[in-house]
């Protein structure tokens, strides 16, 4: 008789804010000011397993507005995810750690963002929607150029 090989599951056991920060190096005169700022943001994600099946997924923006020379705002969330993977085929994890963990924690990340901006005096910024799988594409094909290891998450740059 043989084993059945177990099923693979997949369960949500946390989400948090892992770390917040906002600057506003030139308050209160921003303030008084009527600009309309540019804003750059950056993604990142990383993952990693921290006790067996246990795993951690961040995924950190930071979003810097500016008009001219002088920073308005730096706003800075790291929103992290703890999974619960068990028998998930290796084929499978990181696809599974690399987007569809992400893409779970991205309408979290947006809200913190937004409020973050917004609880410091600005309209509040609504991150567009971000494609986490073309961004696992492009990191796995950013390694096999260079020949590294798996390791941090792929980093996107957006300027509005």
């Amino acid at each position: 008789m043989s084993e059945q090989p177990q099923q693979a599951t997949f369960q949500i056991e946390k989400i948090y804010v892992k770390d917040l920060s906002l600057e506003i190096p030139n308050a209160p005169q921003v303030f008084t000011e009527q600009v309309q700022p540019q804003l750059e943001v950056q993604i990142n994600t990383t993952a990693g397993k921290f006790s067996d099946p246990y795993y951690e997924v961040t995924v950190t923006a930071t979003v810097t507005a500016r008009t001219g020379e002088k920073t308005l705002f730096l706003a800075e969330a790291v929103q992290a995810g703890i999974f619960q993977l068990r028998n998930v085929p290796g084929e499978e994890l990181g696809p599974l750690l690399g987007i569809g963990c992400p893409t779970i924690l991205f309408p979290y990340l947006r809200e913190t963002i937004s409020d973050l901006v917004l609880r410091g005096g600005f309209p509040p910024v609504q991150l567009a929607p971000i494609s986490f799988e073309a961004l696992y594409v492009q990191r796995l094909q950013q390694e096999q150029q260079s020949g590294q290891a798996q390791g941090a998450g792929p980093q996107i740059e957006i300027a509005r």
